[in-house]
């Protein structure tokens, strides 16, 4: 690779949690870990609930080693729709802050389960009270956070307005933002005019392909501009992880094809585009 980059490529589990709910691939964290390293990603972001025996810091660190790549983040997903974590909530958080702990550099990535967009601004006030409060916790534990939006009908954080309200009152001092491309383009805005506005929060980016009929689709088909997106970070100097979140619908029936494709389309098609 000739092209020097200041930033690091992984890929997330959500392409395989696809399949079922959850149910198809559980307890697979391992394999998804040698499909990854094989894509030629040099990180990874497990869903923390999801992560079956390799929840244990020691297997974990040893499966890793074995396939030569790192724990990128965590992805901490969980309701928080009162007003206050509830105790399993906070439980469950904690849990993932000690695990973070023996991964210097891997990063606390919270995101809300969607429920809904009734009592919308009570709600989004809620979230936001959560996220610091978490965020806090773990900067005290030397862990980054970086909270990342989504953007199903059902979510309280996909217009350009929720982007305002929650990014605006993010504790900047201890959250970041993770941008997604394809939820940003997919709640109508253009991911590099709001990946630009909002340029200091960014400590995380997350990509997939969008194309509209009706959501997402394999990357490097659709109407993402992820090349300018790329060379953008590139030329900010971007030194964070960028990790791949396909959910292109061949990934219901084969995300290890979609795995492996995206890791050959950054090395082939991606990277040696970038100036």
């Amino acid at each position: 690779m000739s092209v020097q980059l200041p930033f690091r490529f992984g890929s997330e589990v959500y392409t395989w949690f696809m399949s079922g709910n959850g149910q198809t691939h559980q307890g697979r964290l391992g394999h998804m870990v040698e499909i990854i390293s094989k894509a030629g990603f040099t990180g990874i972001q497990p869903i923390f609930t999801w992560m079956g025996d390799l929840i244990d810091p020691d297997k974990l660190e040893a499966k890793l080693k074995e396939q030569g790549i790192e724990l990128a983040a965590l992805a901490l997903a969980l309701d928080w729709n009162e007003k206050e974590e509830t105790e399993r909530e906070r439980e469950v958080a904690d849990h993932a802050i000690k695990v973070l702990q023996r991964f210097p550099g891997a990063v606390l990535n919270t995101v809300q389960i969607p429920t809904g967009r009734h009592d919308l601004a009570e709600r989004q006030k809620r979230l936001v009270n959560i996220v610091n409060t978490v965020s806090r916790r773990a900067a005290d534990k030397g862990v980054a956070c970086s909270y990342h939006p989504n953007s199903p009908h059902t979510s309280i954080i996909r217009t350009e307005e929720d982007y305002k309200i929650v990014l605006e009152s993010l504790d900047s001092t201890v959250t970041g933002w993770t941008p997604d491309v394809g939820h940003i383009i997919n709640g109508g805005m253009d991911p590099l005019a709001k990946m630009k506005e909002y340029q200091s929060l960014i400590n995380h980016v997350h990509y997939k392909d969008w194309n509209g009929e009706p959501e997402f689709t394999l990357m490097g088909k659709g109407k993402v501009d992820l090349l300018g997106v790329t060379q953008w970070l590139k030329d900010i100097n971007y030194s964070g992880w960028i990790i791949c979140e396909d959910e292109g619908e061949e990934a219901l029936e084969d995300p290890d094809f979609v795995t492996l494709h995206d890791g050959n389309w950054i090395q082939q098609d991606l990277i040696p585009a970038l100036k």
